[in-house]
């Protein structure tokens, strides 16, 4: 079992009260995997919101059947999968473990029961969710812009 002090650990629930998070614990399920285990692929239906407690994941995305390319790194503390919480139907990328890991999850028609019941919980998490959303997006703009800046087709056009 866990205790609020495990909630408080995940980045996004840091501006949450005890309250709150106690409210969490009912719903937040511990699930573990192995090194290399695949938590989602893209393509699975998005159920679930994951907040790594301990170990790595990567995000990768499928070019092709044989090309892979990572998209981020997932430390403990920090949310993934927030596919689940905008209603999308399915994950778009893949979630592998690098090492072993121990992961928080919510079912996604928990947290929106929950959300429904305290507001003010579901306003919180939904600026923290936005939070995440914007610091990705500006990564891979700043990822995009550094690619066509170096890409050697376009380096005389700039």
């Amino acid at each position: 079992m866990f205790a609020i002090e495990d909630l408080k650990q995940i980045v996004m629930l840091t501006h949450l009260n005890d309250e709150m998070l106690a409210k969490l614990i009912p719903i937040t399920e511990l699930l573990l995997f192995d090194d290399k285990e695949v938590i989602f692929r893209e393509g699975d239906k998005a159920d679930r919101l994951y907040m790594l407690q301990h170990g790595k994941v990567l995000l990768e995305q499928r070019l092709t059947e044989k090309i892979t390319v990572s998209v981020n790194a997932i430390k403990p503390g920090f949310t993934f999968g927030w596919s689940a919480m905008l209603d999308e139907d399915s994950f778009t990328s893949d979630a592998i473990c690098v090492e072993p890991c121990k992961v928080f999850s919510f079912r996604r028609e928990k947290i929106k029961a929950l959300f429904e019941q305290d507001h003010s919980l579901g306003y919180v998490m939904s600026q923290r969710l936005l939070r995440i959303l914007k610091q990705r997006l500006n990564i891979r703009t700043a990822q995009f812009i550094k690619t066509i800046k170096h890409h050697p087709d376009l380096v005389d056009l700039l």
